[in-house]
């Protein structure tokens, strides 16, 4: 474990992002990693995408400080309502982008092999809405997406922060992908 990595542990334990000293010294220590996962998302977004990493970590973060009332229960927890603020902030992007223009201007995205399997594309708002449904209905399996997907995390990753085996994340991640793939095909 690096020097950083040990002092953002410790922050984690006892974080409260009201501290502006603790929230400022928190976002230097994670603000590569967070950099990193918004790069690897939006890599995957249409070529030409507005909205840079940069700009998609700081609107994410400042989310998180406006919630910094929360109870953090350490480092997993804080990224995953990281990941969630990242597909906040790309949602209202796209929702804008759409409204910009008069009849709408919809954003696809590709859901390649790694979210529902095959080549489809889909618009990032329907992705929010049976993504939304999949959260209501199996709570886990929408937190799984939104790491996966969102914050793009690895299985391996993922089963860290979720505190499960890797077994269980693949398994899980089938089956996301699954009720995924079947309410776009609905919508």
């Amino acid at each position: 474990m690096t020097e950083n990595s040990e002092r953002a542990s410790a922050i984690f334990q006892n974080l409260n992002l009201s501290d502006n000293n603790q929230a400022n010294e928190l976002f230097s220590l994670v603000y590569d990693e967070l950099r990193n996962l918004a790069a690897q998302h939006l890599n995957r977004e249409r070529p030409g995408h507005t909205l840079q990493p940069t700009a998609l970590v700081h609107e994410a973060y400042l989310r998180l400080a406006l919630a910094s009332r929360l109870d953090w229960q350490g480092r997993s927890h804080f990224f995953g309502v990281a990941a969630r603020a990242m597909r906040q902030v790309l949602v209202d992007h796209a929702r804008r982008r759409r409204a910009s223009k008069r009849g709408g201007e919809w954003r696809r995205v590709t859901l390649n092999s790694q979210l529902i399997g095959g080549s489809e594309d889909c618009d990032v708002v329907e992705l929010d809405s049976a993504l939304t449904k999949l959260s209501n209905r199996h709570e886990q399996l929408g937190r799984l997406v939104e790491l996966r997907f969102f914050a793009g995390f690895t299985l391996d990753e993922t089963a860290d922060i979720l505190g499960v085996s890797r077994r269980k994340v693949s398994k899980d991640w089938s089956v996301a992908r699954l009720i995924l793939s079947k309410e776009l095909r609905l919508q």
